[in-house]
């Protein structure tokens, strides 16, 4: 895929302020620790993630896509009228029906005269809705858009662990659960324009590759758990080797297009063995990386957007850059994009 005239106008993250450390998660998990003589620390050890965010109990996914919905516009030079459609592109959902973005783009302030929809697509989410609004932008159905994903990880985490202090696991049933211990909170927007409507420098959304294996899509698997609750289950070694297969796979196609001069980096937040072993399977310098994982844990949809956001503020994507957008998600399905910055 190929945009001439696609540009991300401005993009901003809302946090929860509720903070849980993997050694609070471990003290949760004392009784699992002590029974089956596990060493304190291995979560931190394994994951290099040393904290994570929470929302507070009974938000829902439309109040954080929401408040990340009204931080991008606050940002812009644009206004919420300009919006002529709206994507929640989270994993987490308020229901089944109606669509979360409903409820999200009235907690917003957006016009009825926006087209509203969701996409899910596990990790994928916010890149698949970048891609179809761009789509949209560049055939003339509209000029500007707003995409937001708001996930709320508690549910899955608190989940969680009630099952594997509760349940007579051994030490390999409770590998595929340990997964979930790795996942945080947050949301993050972006408002997406035709370069005509932008003021000052464009940050152009110039294409990218995208690549399914649904032959793994066994290897991650979450649903609801009950009213209030999620459960999912990962095989974290096959997931590993599928993705970054198919990653590579990805690449070749997309620096094709694409070329390979990049400034920087940006990927889905996962773990350090993940970014280590992508890194090093595409042959990247990991000095062109910028992680939020060790922090904010992984979280989902909104990881690598919400990365890409803190990264600009930091300083560490610069005007004139060109950035690489490497996502992936469970299903397992991959999309990478190039951003002029």
């Amino acid at each position: 895929m190929r945009f001439e005239n696609v540009c991300i106008e401005s993009i901003a993250v809302a946090l929860p302020e509720e903070i849980w450390t993997s050694a609070q998660i471990e003290e949760r998990l004392r009784p699992l620790y002590e029974r089956l003589k596990l060493p304190e620390g291995r979560l931190e050890l394994m994951t290099g993630i040393r904290e994570r965010r929470m929302w507070p109990e009974g938000t829902r996914p439309s109040d954080a896509s929401a408040a990340a919905g009204k931080a991008v516009l606050a940002k812009s030079a644009l206004n919420a009228e300009q919006v002529e459609l709206f994507v929640h592109a989270a994993v987490s959902r308020d229901m089944l029906e109606p669509a979360t973005a409903s409820f999200a783009h009235r907690k917003i302030g957006l016009p009825g005269t926006a087209q509203i929809l969701d996409v899910s697509n596990a990790c994928l989410g916010f890149l698949n809705a970048l891609t179809l609004a761009a789509g949209m932008i560049e055939s003339g159905q509209i000029k500007c858009a707003l995409v937001a994903s708001g996930e709320n990880g508690r549910p899955l985490v608190d989940q969680t662990l009630r099952t594997l202090v509760e349940r007579p696991l051994s030490r390999n049933e409770i590998k595929p659960y340990f997964a979930n211990l790795t996942i945080g909170s947050g949301a993050v927007a972006a408002v997406v324009c035709h370069r005509s409507l932008v003021k000052g420098r464009a940050h152009r959304l110039l294409g990218g590759r995208a690549r399914a294996a649904t032959q793994h899509s066994e290897l991650c698997q979450g649903d609801t758990y009950g009213a209030e609750s999620l459960a999912m289950q990962t095989d974290s070694e096959q997931l590993l080797i599928a993705g970054v297969n198919l990653a590579q796979e990805t690449w070749r196609e997309f620096t094709a297009l694409q070329g390979t001069n990049f400034d920087r980096f940006i990927c889905h937040q996962v773990g350090s063995v993940h970014r280590r072993k992508l890194y090093e399977t595409l042959g990247l310098d990991l000095a062109k990386d910028f992680s939020t994982f060790e922090t904010l844990g992984n979280t989902g949809s909104v990881a690598l957007p919400a990365t890409l956001a803190l990264a600009i503020e930091q300083g560490a994507v610069t005007e004139g850059q060109r950035i690489g957008l490497l996502g992936i998600g469970s299903g397992l399905n991959c999309l990478m994009l190039a951003l002029e910055w």
